[in-house]
Order: C-alpha cells, then structure tokens, then sequence
C-alpha cells in the first residue's frame, strides 16, 4: 500500500496523519470526524476553542464549505494552489462541533500534490494545522512527537519557508491577518 492510500485509510478511520505541506510538516484529520478532531488537539495540546483551517483539494470543495465572496474568488483563483489562507463566512456543510463558536473559517489549497490528492481520495476537507505542540517549533521533517499520531508520511527534510498568508475577506472586505508565503498588499 502506498502513502497515499494509506493516509486515507487513516483518514476514513479516524486517525491522524503527519504529512508534508509546501510550508511545513502538518497534521491532518477529517473534518467531519469528531474524535478525530479531539485526538489533533490532544496531540497538539491546543486550546478547545482555538479555531483550526481546512485544506481542500480545490475551489470547488472550498466553495462548499465556505461562502466567498467575488473578492474571496479572486484572490484563491490568483494565488491557489498556493501559501493563502482565505477566512471566509462558513457554510453549513461544515459540522457544527468543528470549531464551534466561530463564524468563519480559514481555508487553503496546497501547492503540494500529495497534501492536494489526499484530500481528493478523502472526498472531504482534512485540518490543515503545523505538526508541533503548541508553542513548539514547526517540524520540517517527518518526526513523530506523539503516539496518538498514527501515520507519519516521510517527504524528506522540506525547505523552511514562510507560514501561510492568511486573510480575512468579509464581503468586499479584505484584512490581511499574517504576512507569508504569499505577499500581499494593504489594498490587496
């Protein structure tokens, strides 16, 4: 079996996966799996109500998990697959107990095509959040730091690049939360 698939399997049973991302190693459940979601923060010994971003596959799955506006459209169109976090209104396809209380939510599309291809063989979003305990070091190779981790897909020792940019888009909007991988400008 290969990583690919293995991942998914992990995936679909309620595991959690490190695996590389264009940015740093990740971690990755699905998002419709409840005690998926309380073991990611367990491992990543983070607060319950701190919200955690989605990683799709493409506009299309964003789109049915988030509500973009035409200004949210353009900036995934210009710079997806990509470093860009898009916090948009989520729609209600997203469970409830996915980080209950907020009103938005942060989304991206990797530019690493495994990270893209296992969440297109999941058929749903996956948590896209650094593989590290909270106020760590971000891991730029495969390391596992937790049993509860229960797949670690080794993509070799990656290049330390800048986290993701993240941006708020709220209408016509747009407020840049974090400078990243992809620089934006004021009036974006």
């Amino acid at each position: 079996m290969n990583d690919l698939n293995q991942a998914v399997q992990v995936l679909e049973n309620g595991g959690v996966v490190m695996h590389a991302t264009e940015t740093c190693y990740g971690l990755a459940v699905a998002v419709a799996d409840h005690d998926a979601l309380r073991k990611l923060y367990q491992v990543k010994g983070m607060a319950k109500d701190n919200p955690v971003s989605i990683l799709v596959d493409s506009y299309g799955m964003a789109s049915e998990y988030g509500v973009f506006s035409e200004e949210a459209f353009e900036l995934a169109q210009k710079h997806w697959p990509g470093p860009l976090s898009i916090l948009v209104p989520r729609s209600r396809k997203l469970p409830a107990f996915f980080n209950p209380g907020h009103e938005f939510v942060s989304i991206r599309c990797s530019s690493n095509d495994f990270c893209r291809e296992m969440v297109k063989e999941l058929g749903m979003p996956v948590t896209t959040t650094s593989a590290n305990r909270t106020g760590e070091p971000q891991l730029y190779e495969a390391k596992k730091f937790d049993e509860k981790i229960h797949l670690v897909v080794d993509g070799g020792v990656i290049a330390q690049n800048q986290p993701s940019t993240i941006v708020k888009v709220e209408g016509d909007r747009i407020e840049i939360l974090r400078q990243g991988g992809v620089v934006l400008h004021k009036d974006v």
